[in-house]
Formats: structure tokens, C-alpha cells, sequence
């Protein structure tokens, strides 16, 4: 299947992985959309969890850090569902704490 750049944007986004691009995907993304960089091109996802993971929480990067059980459950969330489940309330007690 043929994904325009907004959709790959957003499966990238979920953090879905695109195995196949098309011949004539354009180099670059439209103006408005950021692209990121699929995590198996990158020295290590855990940056990349943590800011998705305190974008969720609405707080800081840096903030999150001083929150050791979510800084060592991030690297193990990437299709662990349960995982992502037991996550979901300390995130939204950040969410609370930063209101």
C-alpha cells in the first residue's frame, strides 16, 4: 500500500514501522509535518519514548527523568500492551500533579 507523507507522519507517530517506501515518496515532508527517524535507524528509542511518554503526561522531558519506575518501564513498552496499561495511571497522575 502507498502511504502519503501525512500518513506516514502519523504511523511513525504511533510508532509503527514502514518496511516498504514508495518509489516515489518525496525526500522531504511537507511543510507542517515532522517526520522522525523509524527507531531501528537510531542508536536507541529511549529518548525518543521519553519525550512521547512526557508529551502524554504533559509535563517536561526533563521532568520525567526524576521519575525512575517510568524512565525503566520506557524501554520496555514497544509491543508490550500490558505494559502500556500499567503505565497510563502514573501518567495521568503527572498530568494531574502539573495542573
Amino acid at each position: 500500500m502507498n502511504w502519503d507523507p501525512f500518513q506516514r507522519a502519523a504511523l511513525a507517530e504511533l510508532g509503527h514501522v514502514l518496511y516498504r517506501v514508495p518509489a516515489a515518496a518525496p525526500a522531504l515532508p511537507p511543510a507542517g509535518i515532522e517526520m522522525e527517524v523509524a527507531p531501528a535507524a537510531m542508536g536507541t528509542a529511549d529518548d525518543a519514548m521519553l519525550a512521547r511518554l512526557a508529551r502524554a503526561a504533559r509535563v517536561a522531558p526533563e521532568a520525567l527523568s526524576g521519575h525512575a519506575d517510568i524512565v525503566a518501564a520506557a524501554a520496555g513498552l514497544r509491543g508490550d500492551a500490558a505494559a502500556k496499561r500499567a503505565l497510563w495511571p502514573r501518567l495521568r497522575a503527572l498530568r494531574r500533579a502539573a495542573v
